[in-house]
């Protein structure tokens, strides 16, 4: 039977599959056409609680799940409290430090909460929440020796951070092969008919997806995303040290969003707001114009992220505060960012941020000449602790933002 929608609504799911996504297996055309017959899909992304809170990255994929979810789908958020316990070596150099239960549970305690920011959790057609411990700590050594007669060696050791720890003479463990059969279990045990994830899971996914073919005997599409990206293509993430974080509070995230380099300005509106897709494409051509200050954009994204984590009013509020405390007192925008460990103290910030140029002696001479400033307050105790994403002034003309790895 022939389903006819309206041009809007398929112009709806169109922008659903093109918005910030980079790859759709095994085609756009296939998925677009299950979708515009109006078939109602179950999907799912799963998250690694690695981290006590989510991330700008994770926020990424939620928002996905929640723009499926606005047009009737079955959505699943699943917390990986059995495979965050193996660890993703997805990118990873070094082997990752295994997790216990108890560690995975605790640091999810928040998931849900900050994923309602995007998605809904209530309704007819709410979100679901599920733990793939429910499934993976039933199956018996026979059940993964199954399992595993579905990939070869060859399929798992040609991935990209395998071959560099081959040729760097580092360890590769063999947990660390059996993690992508154990998210692409995920798949099966759910009966999904799409994942999602960023364009670093793919392999991940895929995995799923041969899995889905020998033993759901069924299709399953794999949607990946655009990676979030710095100035120099590194993702923004928990590894990486630049990763903004879902519990920071309204000003200090308002704050980092605005530290970005002006290039992540039109790749964050399509990710990580919920701003219509004909304004980001509208704010891309801005973006081209010459006589658009991308600083007004960028204030712009900031206030759009803000308000969906903390609500309109904090958002409005930290606009305030940035515009009082950092643009009026004429900072420069584009500042180099110094990332230390948070009982780093002031003192110490600075010599790094030097980096051999000035003498320890030099350094201690500026806080007691009164040439030290944190966040426009003068600051004459060396010992003072750095505080995340406070703004350092060194004498007339250096300045730094501060970052807590």
């Amino acid at each position: 039977m022939i389903n006819y929608m309206s041009a809007n609504h398929l112009k709806e799911i169109n922008d659903l599959l093109e918005r910030g996504v980079e790859k759709i297996y095994p085609s756009k055309t296939k998925l677009m056409e299950v979708l515009s017959n109006g078939k109602k899909i179950k999907l799912y992304c799963g998250f690694d609680p690695s981290a006590k809170s989510l991330h700008i990255g994770n926020a990424v994929l939620i928002n996905k799940l929640a723009q499926f979810q606005a047009l009737g789908h079955e959505v699943i958020f699943l917390i990986g409290d059995f495979t965050g316990m193996i660890g993703d070596p997805t990118d990873k150099s070094a082997v990752r430090k295994t997790l216990t239960r108890e560690e995975v549970l605790e640091n999810s305690n928040n998931y849900k909460e900050q994923a309602g920011k995007f998605l809904s959790f209530k309704g007819d057609n709410k979100a679901r929440v599920e733990y793939n411990s429910k499934w993976q700590d039933k199956l018996s050594f026979k059940d993964l020796i199954g399992l595993s007669s579905h990939f070869t060696v060859q399929q798992m050791i040609q991935r990209d951070m395998f071959q560099e720890r081959l040729k760097q003479e580092k360890p590769i463990y063999l947990h660390e092969f059996l993690y992508p059969l154990a998210q692409g279990y995920d798949s099966v045990a759910l009966d999904v008919d799409l994942e999602v994830g960023g364009n670093d899971q793919m392999f991940n996914m895929m995995a799923g997806r041969d899995l889905m073919k020998s033993l759901g005997k069924k299709e399953k599409f794999v949607l990946t995303l655009k990676l979030l990206a710095d100035g120099e293509g590194n993702k923004m993430g928990k590894t990486t040290g630049n990763a903004l974080f879902l519990d920071v509070d309204p000003e200090n995230m308002y704050g980092i969003i605005m530290s970005w380099p002006d290039s992540v300005i039109a790749v964050a509106f399509e990710l990580c707001t919920k701003v219509s897709f004909d304004e980001v494409k509208l704010i891309i051509k801005q973006l081209k114009d010459k006589k658009t200050n991308p600083r007004d954009l960028k204030m712009k994204l900031a206030k759009e992220i803000t308000k969906i984590v903390h609500g309109e009013k904090a958002a409005e509020e930290a606009r305030e505060h940035f515009k009082a405390i950092i643009q009026n007192k004429e900072v420069p925008e584009d500042l180099p960012t110094v990332i230390v460990d948070k009982r780093t103290d002031l003192f110490s910030a600075i010599v790094k941020y030097f980096s051999g140029k000035k003498s320890n002696s030099d350094v201690r001479r500026l806080f007691t000449g009164g040439g030290i400033s944190l966040d426009g307050e003068k600051i004459n105790d060396p010992q003072c602790l750095v505080k995340d994403n406070g703004i350092v002034k060194v004498g007339k003309r250096d300045w730094f933002r501060l970052r807590i790895n």
